[in-house]
């Protein structure tokens, strides 16, 4: 384990792999951004654990497999005991399987390691702002399986109507935007970003960012002609 003194300025990031070769790439990759500094290297899901709650990081970057507790483990336990560590996946395995646990445990990313440089720095950003990243390899799949009739939740009810305020906060949360950004782009306060979340959220019956991308992949909110950008 590998600790370094933390600036407030910064993207906080701690990295979990048992490959130390890997990591160590990992970590000078990072370290080379202004905006992030590595607080802490792990060499299991155990000690990932015990890090991110010692250290609290913006982000933790979590392999998938791992010995003693692996990457679902880990992220679930960190979730539950720190929510405010956003967890990215890291991972070999382009498989739905891993994706969907990963998702459901807690993460608000997982980066497939073929792809990891680039992509890795811009999936760190995008969860330390409140934003959820699904590698582009996969995104299609997911939609694909998770996608059901817009409007109805698991038993077949209908939803409740969300206004029009409501649903560009939320659509623009499930493109991965910070309130910050959202309260800029619909020329808002973040409060009242906040508040229109919070109420959209409570209609829904919503509480995590996979929640919000699971709904938004149903309601057919991510293609790219919806692209906020």
């Amino acid at each position: 384990m590998h600790l370094v003194e933390g600036t407030s300025h910064r993207w906080r990031v701690l990295l979990a792999d048992d490959h130390a070769v890997l990591r160590e790439g990992l970590a000078m990759l990072v370290s080379t951004q202004p905006d992030m500094e590595v607080v802490a290297q792990a060499r299991s899901g155990r000690e990932a654990v015990q890090m991110a709650q010692k250290l609290k990081p913006d982000v933790a970057v979590l392999d998938v497999s791992m010995p003693d507790v692996g990457g679902a483990e880990a992220a679930e336990q960190i979730h539950e005991s720190c929510p405010e560590v956003h967890v990215l996946a890291l991972t070999r395995h382009a498989d739905q399987g891993y994706l969907r646990r990963m998702l459901r445990a807690g993460a608000a990313g997982y980066v497939v390691k073929r792809a990891a440089g680039e992509a890795l720095i811009g999936a760190i950003r995008t969860v330390a702002g409140g934003g959820t990243y699904v590698d582009p390899s996969m995104a299609g799949a997911l939609v694909a399986r998770m996608i059901r009739s817009p409007g109805q939740d698991t038993g077949g009810r209908k939803r409740p109507a969300l206004s029009e305020r409501e649903e560009q906060v939320l659509r623009l949360i499930a493109w991965g935007k910070s309130n910050k950004e959202v309260a800029t782009q619909l020329g808002i306060s973040v409060k009242t970003v906040e508040f229109y979340k919070a109420g959209a959220l409570e209609k829904l019956q919503l509480r995590t960012r996979t929640d919000i991308l699971r709904h938004a992949l149903a309601e057919k909110w991510l293609s790219e002609e919806d692209d906020p950008e």
